[in-house]
C-alpha cells in the first residue's frame, strides 16, 4: 500500500470499477434478485437537470447511498432509481434571463419554438447534476435513470390527468389564483410564502349617496383598485355599523354608487369595521362576490399593471398607481389619515419573493376532498394505519396539519417548459370567448379574441405562432393529446404544475424502468428528502400515488434538515457562507464530505457544517488508510512484532465479543434509521477502540494477527456505507496483499446476518 491515500485519483478509479462490475444493478449476476427475503428501494428526489448541485443535494445523496449500500450488503433485493427534474418555472426563468442578455424575450418565439429552445438548453447542461451525484459516490442504478420529460413519463402523467377527470376529480373553473407577475404564472396555496411587513394603512372617506355631506371611513392597504370596487360590506353582528346595511356611498374615484351589504366574513376589529370589496383581487372578497352575485371587475392584469378599467391610471404598475391614487384622493379630500406603521402579512412568490397578485383566472383544479373519492382522507388512513412512518420529530404532525387544511390544487401553470395540459377548446360559437396571443408569419405579435383576429389571419397561422390561449370558464373543451379531427379547435397552452408530474414519481418511474419493476419494488421502502418540501412533494406523492395504486408510495419518509454554516446561519450567496460540494470534494474527498454531513445528524433537525468538519473527516479517511496499511505490513512480515502470533491470543475472545457488539449496535441503528448516530458510533469505535486500543494490543501479542485482520475487515464493512471510496480502496489493497480472496467490498456480506 502507498504511504499516502490519494483520494483525487482513487475515487474516480473506484467508481469506474463499481460501474464496470454493474454493482449498482439489482439484476447483475450474483445479486439476490427477486428471490431475496425482502426488497429495498429508493426513488431519488430528482434535482434540476440544468443546475449544479448544492450542499442540500449532497446531504440527500449521502443519506440515501448509506441506506442503499447497507441493504445491498444485507442481501436485500436493492435498487436506487436516479432521475432529474425539468423544473418547469425555475428552468424557464433561467432561460429567459439568458434571452434578456441577448436582447430578446420569450414573446419573440411561438410556443413550440420556445419549448424546443429550452429543451436544447437543458440537454446541453443535463449532465452536470448526474456527474456530480456520481462524484459524491451515489451507487444508483444509472441504467434505470429517468427524466421527468421522458416520453413514457409524459404519457403516464397525461393518463393520470385523464383518469382524474373521468373520476370527477379534475374540474375547470374561474377562481382567484395566486399569480406572480414576474414569473408569469399562477401557483397553488402551498407555493406562497407569507411574510410580515409594515405597510401604510389608508383611511378613505366614502360619501353617502343620499346625504352627500356625510361620509363613512374605510381602512385599506390597497387603494389603487378602488375604481373597480362596487360594494362595501359590514358584519351583520357589528352593532356599531349594522345600521349602514342597505345604504349606498359614492366610489371615491368614479363617483358611482356602492351599495353596502352584510357578510360575516368582515372583521369588526379591522380598521373601522367596514371593508371595500375588491372581488377580482382578494380571496375573501371573491367568495363574497360569488355568494351575493356581485360584479367582478379586474383592476390589475397579468403584467402587474392597471387595466383599461382604471382610466387615467391604466398601464401603471401597482406601485406607481398606488402613489397616484393616494395623491388624487388626498387632493380631493378623501384621505382622512394614514397609519404609516400598520403591521400586516402578505403573500410572496416562493421563487422570486415578489408580492403575489390574486387574479381571477380559469384554471384546472384537482378536488382533494371529493365526497366520492377523498384524496386527503386516503392519506390520513395511511398514516393512521402506520403504512407510512415519518422519521423526523414533529414532522408527521405538520403533514397532518397540511392535509387537514388543504384546498383544491391548482395544477395550471402559464409557462411553456413542461407537460402541456392535453385540452382543446371548441372555437365554433365561442370565438369571442377565447383570447389568444400569437406571432404572425411576419413575426409580429398580435393578441385579442379569435373573433377579432380571424378577420385578418387564418386559424392555421394563429396555431403556428400560438403563444397563449385563455378561454372563458364555460367554453366547451375536449381532453385529447391531438387536435380533434372534427370541427375547429385551439389548444390549451398552460402546462401542468411541475409538482403534479413529480407527485407521481414513484409510480411512473417504476412502471417505465422495467417490465416487472413496479410489482417488484412498489411500494418503495424509503422516501428521503428535505423537510422543507414536505407539503410540496411528499404530501402530494401520498395523495396521487395512493389514488393511482390504492397503496402508499413508500413505507417510510426520512426528512433531513437544512445544512447550515458553523454558526447555525442559513446559507446564502449574499452572506458568502455557501458550501460548494464539488469544491469540497476536490479539497477533502467525497468520503470526507459525506461523513461530515451525516455524522450526528438527526432527521427533521438542521445540521451545522463547516471547514473544520471536513478536515476532521478527511483525517478519518487517512486514519482508515494508515491503520489498514499497518495491518497489511504486519501480516506480510514487513514489521517485526513482539510475541505477535498468527492464531489465538489471550485477548481474542473479548475482542470478538466486543466486535460483535459493535456490529450489532450499528446494524440496529441503521435499521432504526438513526443514521447520524450510526456514523458517530462507527467513527468512535474504529478510531478509539480499534486503532487506539486493539492495534496497540496486537503489538504486544495480546490480540492475534488473525483477530486484527478480522477486526479490520469488519470495520471496513461497517464504515463502507459512510465512506465507500477509501474502504473499497483498502479492500482492494488487502486482496493485492493476498490477505483476502478477490471480491468487491460493495457487494461483500454485512457482518451481521439479516433476520428472516
Amino acid at each position: 500500500m502507498d504511504k499516502r491515500y490519494d483520494y483525487t485519483t482513487t475515487e474516480p478509479d473506484i467508481y469506474k470499477k463499481w460501474q464496470e462490475h454493474k454493482t449498482f444493478s439489482p439484476d447483475k449476476p450474483g445479486a439476490p434478485g427477486k428471490s431475496a427475503n425482502k426488497h429495498f428501494s429508493i426513488i431519488m428526489p430528482p434535482p434540476n437537470a440544468n443546475d449544479a448541485l448544492h450542499v442540500g443535494h449532497a446531504m440527500f445523496v449521502a443519506l440515501e447511498d448509506i441506506l442503499i449500500r447497507f441493504h445491498r450488503m444485507r442481501g436485500d433485493d436493492t435498487v436506487w432509481i436516479p432521475g432529474t427534474d425539468h423544473a418547469g418555472i425555475e428552468t424557464q426563468y433561467l432561460y429567459e434571463k439568458k434571452l434578456q442578455k441577448q436582447g430578446k424575450s420569450r414573446f419573440d418565439f411561438d410556443r413550440e419554438t420556445l419549448y424546443q429552445n429550452i429543451w436544447d438548453y437543458v440537454q446541453d447542461n443535463s449532465g452536470i447534476a448526474v456527474d456530480q451525484i456520481k462524484q459524491i459516490g451515489a451507487s444508483a442504478d444509472w441504467e434505470r435513470y429517468k427524466f421527468t420529460l421522458d416520453p413514457d413519463i409524459v404519457k403516464q402523467v397525461i393518463e393520470t390527468f385523464k383518469q382524474l377527470y373521468k373520476d370527477g376529480l379534475v374540474y375547470r373553473d374561474l377562481q382567484l389564483v395566486n399569480y406572480c407577475t414576474k414569473c408569469g404564472t399562477s401557483y397553488s396555496e402551498l407555493e406562497v410564502n407569507h411574510v410580515d411587513q409594515t405597510s401604510p394603512l389608508y383611511y378613505v372617506r366614502y360619501y353617502f349617496v343620499e346625504a352627500p355631506e356625510n361620509y363613512l371611513t374605510v381602512a385599506t392597504v390597497r387603494p389603487e383598485p378602488i375604481f373597480a370596487d362596487t360594494h362595501l360590506a359590514v358584519n351583520p353582528k357589528d352593532k356599531k355599523n349594522k345600521h349602514l346595511i342597505g345604504k349606498s356611498v359614492k366610489n371615491p374615484l368614479t363617483g358611482k354608487a356602492m351599495p353596502i351589504i352584510s357578510d360575516e366574513f368582515v372583521d369588526p376589529e379591522f380598521g373601522t369595521g367596514i371593508v371595500k370589496l375588491t372581488p377580482a383581487h382578494d380571496a375573501n372578497d371573491f367568495a363574497v362576490a360569488k355568494q351575493h352575485n356581485l360584479p367582478i371587475i379586474e383592476a390589475i392584469n397579468r403584467q402587474g399593471k392597471i387595466t383599461a378599467a382604471g382610466g387615467m391610471y391604466a398601464g401603471m404598475n401597482v406601485v406607481a398607481a398606488r402613489k397616484a391614487v393616494v395623491e388624487d384622493l388626498t387632493a380631493s379630500g378623501h384621505i382622512e389619515k394614514i397609519d404609516e406603521k400598520y403591521q400586516n402579512r402578505i403573500g410572496v412568490c416562493y421563487r422570486c419573493s415578489r408580492p403575489i397578485e390574486p387574479l381571477p383566472m380559469p384554471q384546472f383544479f384537482i378536488s382533494v376532498k371529493d365526497k366520492k373519492q377523498n384524496l386527503v382522507a386516503n392519506v390520513l388512513k395511511i398514516l393512521d394505519k402506520k403504512e407510512t412512518i415519518v422519521h423526523g420529530a414533529g414532522q408527521e404532525k405538520i403533514l397532518r396539519h397540511w392535509l387537514n387544511n388543504l384546498r383544491d390544487w391548482n395544477i395550471s401553470r402559464q409557462i411553456v417548459w413542461g407537460i402541456r395540459i392535453p385540452v382543446w377548446y371548441e372555437i365554433t360559437g365561442n370565438e369571442d370567448q377565447i383570447h389568444v396571443g400569437f406571432l404572425t408569419r411576419e413575426k409580429e405579435f398580435k393578441q385579442g379574441t379569435i373573433a377579432e383576429l380571424i378577420k385578418d389571419h387564418s386559424l392555421e397561422e394563429i396555431l403556428e405562432g400560438l403563444q397563449q390561449t385563455t378561454a372563458f370558464a364555460d367554453v366547451p373543451y375536449s381532453i385529447s393529446e391531438k387536435r380533434p379531427a372534427e370541427g375547429a379547435w385551439i389548444p390549451e397552452t398552460d402546462t401542468f404544475d411541475t409538482w403534479f408530474s413529480s407527485s407521481q414519481w414513484p409510480v411512473v418511474t417504476l412502471k417505465s424502468t422495467g417490465e416487472d419493476d413496479f410489482e417488484r419494488f412498489y411500494p418503495t421502502t424509503v422516501m428521503e428528502t428535505g423537510y422543507d418540501i414536505l407539503p410540496f412533494w411528499v404530501m402530494r406523492m401520498l395523495l396521487l400515488c395512493s389514488y393511482l395504486t390504492g397503496k402508499t408510495p413508500f413505507s417510510e419518509v426520512y426528512l433531513h434538515g437544512l445544512v447550515r454554516d458553523p454558526k447555525g446561519q442559513k446559507m446564502s450567496k449574499s452572506k458568502g457562507n455557501t458550501i460548494n460540494p464539488i469544491e469540497t470534494i476536490e479539497k477533502y474527498g467525497a468520503d470526507a464530505l459525506r461523513m461530515a454531513l451525516v455524522i450526528r445528524s438527526t432527521p427533521g433537525q438542521d445540521k451545522n457544517v463547516g471547514e473544520a468538519d471536513f478536515k476532521a473527516m478527511r483525517n478519518l479517511t487517512n486514519k482508515v488508510w494508515n491503520a489498514s496499511r499497518y495491518v497489511v505490513l504486519q501480516m506480510s512480515g514487513e514489521l517485526e512484532m513482539n510475541d505477535a502470533v498468527a492464531t489465538d491470543a489471550p485477548g481474542d475472545t473479548a475482542f470478538h465479543d466486543k466486535l460483535g457488539e459493535i456490529s450489532t449496535t450499528i446494524t440496529q441503528q441503521l435499521e432504526d434509521r438513526k443514521i447520524g448516530l450510526a456514523a458517530e458510533t462507527v467513527y468512535n469505535e474504529f478510531w478509539h477502540w480499534f486503532c487506539d486500543e486493539c492495534i496497540e494490543s496486537a503489538k504486544t501479542g495480546t490480540i492475534s494477527q488473525a483477530a486484527l485482520l478480522e477486526g479490520l475487515t469488519t470495520f471496513l464493512k461497517l464504515l463502507h456505507p459512510f465512506i465507500p471510496f477509501v474502504t473499497e480502496a483498502v479492500w482492494q489493497a488487502l486482496i493485492s496483499a493476498e490477505l483476502l480472496e478477490e471480491s468487491l467490498l460493495i457487494t461483500a456480506p454485512w457482518p451481521v446476518k439479516a433476520t428472516q
